[in-house]
């Protein structure tokens, strides 16, 4: 099955990876496929530049690419398509000034990552990646 979503994320930062490892389990890879801001060959196929990634994790249709959500909004679409996320999501937006606080914090956490949770040695490709041969298109 083709992934609805494609997930593009820091494939060197810690958390980010962590953070698409645990998604990788709780999706399985029905709805979301990956792609490494490293992969500058596939993201110019989407028209994203390497300084579109530095503002944040970017979430694309995969049906229609110019859907995209980036930073907290990609988060919070992405905790929307999980099962019962639109719980969690509804609960956040509902809740007066957490949407601010939200992307203050999302943006202290993007512009500090290495900082705070360090940078791996080699870029992570998942298993469910969207960019054919990760190791190639993974450049630093």
């Amino acid at each position: 099955m083709k992934a609805s979503y494609y997930v593009i994320y820091d494939g060197d930062c810690n958390l980010c990876t962590t953070l698409v490892q645990l998604l990788e389990r709780l999706d399985g890879g029905e709805q979301f496929a990956y792609i490494p801001m490293q992969a500058k060959e596939t993201l110019q196929q989407f028209g994203i530049t390497p300084q579109d990634c530095e503002l944040g994790m970017i979430l694309l249709d995969a049906n229609h690419p110019q859907n995209r959500w980036q930073g907290s909004d990609a988060a919070l679409k992405i905790g929307s398509l999980l099962p019962a996320g639109d719980l969690f999501v509804n609960t956040y937006y509902a809740l007066p000034g957490m949407k601010w606080v939200g992307e203050r914090v999302y943006e202290q956490i993007r512009d500090r990552r290495y900082e705070l949770f360090g940078k791996r040695q080699e870029t992570y490709c998942s298993t469910y990646n969207a960019c054919g041969n990760p190791k190639r298109n993974a450049q630093h």
